[in-house]
């Protein structure tokens, strides 16, 4: 690639006219004229980039010292906290029988966060509760499989139950605080992460 430059102050070129992947064409040649670029050659004209060169002010401003790409510019990778990650991407962690557990406050936000999930309060503590309808008892059994591999991974196991007609019935708690910690509701999101579109009754048609 041949350049022909004329200016006054360094420019900094599209990405893409520096990548031999994202533009193969040979014999390009860009022409530097009057602060403006002009790409010829490969058969056909890039177009005009409406390059310039910077005015005083902007010179004063140092504003080529902020801008991305600069070779000065500091560049960080921000690893986001676990509060900013889905409750899906969470992994569950021990916890300690000593740890109290969640109140209905903190219990009632967290349910915003995972879908088709409902609280009860029953005597023994808070627990989540889902229900599936689904097509047949067989769509059932699958269901329950389905959730047992996704409790498996996340070592964290709901109460399951295939009752009738067709119905499943998983509720979470944590036993051993003797109501709901985060645990459930990371393990109540990865469930709402299964496929179950092949299993529910299919929705009739009518002409």
């Amino acid at each position: 690639m041949a350049l022909i430059a004329h200016l006054s102050s360094p420019l900094l070129l599209p990405r893409y006219l520096h990548n031999p992947y994202l533009n193969p064409k040979p014999n390009l040649t860009l022409a530097f004229r009057n602060s403006r670029i002009r790409a010829v050659g490969g058969g056909d004209m890039l177009g005009d980039f409406g390059a310039r060169d910077p005015f005083p002010a902007e010179v004063e401003s140092r504003f080529a010292e902020k801008v991305l790409g600069n070779v000065d510019t500091e560049h960080k990778i921000l690893i986001p906290s676990i509060s900013t990650l889905a409750l899906s991407q969470q992994e569950c962690a021990p916890l300690s029988p000593f740890q109290p557990p969640m109140s209905t406050d903190e219990a009632q936000k967290l349910l915003k966060k995972v879908v088709g999930w409902r609280l009860l309060d029953e005597e023994g503590g808070l627990k989540l509760q889902c229900l599936w309808k689904l097509r047949d008892f067989k769509c059932g059994v699958e269901l329950i499989n389905r959730i047992y591999e996704v409790a498996e991974a996340a070592g964290h196991y709901p109460n399951l139950h295939l009752e009738q007609p067709n119905q499943v019935r998983a509720e979470l708690w944590t036993a051993s605080i003797g109501g709901l910690s985060i645990n459930d509701f990371i393990v109540a999101a990865k469930i709402d992460e299964i496929k179950t579109s092949d299993l529910v009754p299919r929705k009739r048609i009518w002409a």
